[in-house]
Formats: C-alpha cells, sequence, structure tokens
C-alpha cells in the first residue's frame, strides 16, 4: 500500500498558527473556535483530525490528562505540566525544575528496569495542584 505524502497544508498551518499563538494549553473546543475565526467552514473533526496529523509529525504535543479533555501544546520541547483538579488549568512546569526532574529519573531508570524487567523508553510525568484561580475562589467560599 502506498502512502500519500504527507505535507503542510493551509488548514494545519491555521490550526499551527492558533495553537503557536496561545499562551495555553487549548482544547480542541477552544481551538475550534479561534480557527473557526480565519476559516468559517472548517469542521470539529477536521481539527482533530490535522491535531492528530500535526502529533504525529511532532509538530505539537498531545497532552491527555486522566480527568480532563484532551489538549495540544505547541511547545515541543521536553517540559512537564501541572494540573488543576478542579477546573482542568493545564500550565507548564518552570524550566528551572526540568533538569533537576530529569535527573532525579534518569538515575532512577536502571533501578526500574531491574526491579521490573521493563527496558524504559520514556516516561510521563504530571503534577496535580489547585491553580492560583480556584484558590482564590475557594477563598471567597470560606470568607
Amino acid at each position: 500500500m502506498l502512502q500519500k505524502k504527507w505535507r503542510m497544508t493551509n488548514q494545519r498551518k491555521v490550526i499551527l498558527d492558533e495553537l503557536r499563538k496561545s499562551k495555553e494549553h487549548l482544547s480542541v473546543d477552544e481551538l475550534y473556535i479561534r480557527v473557526r475565526e480565519k476559516m468559517p467552514g472548517i469542521s470539529i473533526s477536521t481539527i482533530y483530525r490535522n491535531l492528530e496529523e500535526l502529533s504525529k509529525h511532532r509538530l505539537v504535543r498531545k497532552l491527555e490528562p486522566s480527568s480532563t479533555q484532551k489538549r495540544f501544546d505547541a511547545n515541543v520541547q521536553p517540559h512537564f505540566h501541572i494540573l488543576c483538579v478542579k477546573c482542568g488549568r493545564i500550565d507548564d512546569v518552570p524550566f528551572s525544575m526540568v533538569s533537576k526532574i530529569n535527573e532525579m529519573v534518569r538515575s532512577s531508570e536502571k533501578q526500574i528496569e531491574k526491579m521490573t524487567g521493563y527496558d524504559v523508553v520514556g516516561y510521563h510525568l504530571e503534577f496535580l495542584g489547585i491553580c492560583p484561580k480556584c484558590k482564590k475562589e475557594e477563598e471567597k467560599q470560606h470568607n
């Protein structure tokens, strides 16, 4: 079976541009609203399909937090996220912490392999917390 050559279509470019412009980790619904302003005829299924393709070609990073819907990140450099358990907001962990965390994990990989019999090929680390906005809301409710 012949595979089609992958190319950066206009739809993919607009989707990627909108994702890169955002400082947030957008859901498909949020991205759809933004892209639709530039391409009124685009469907949400087209957004999904193109995000999957962009993810497959490592132009975006697909985030699949266990408690919320998928979100997408234009920053494909190795980094970690912190997820608000109340509202689902996702933020990047400050870069200065990434190298420290990576160092700790790398030193543990051999021990993990020895204990489990697995060959470690990667890891996914997600921090959970309550974002500043939700903390403020909680404080208002308690006062």
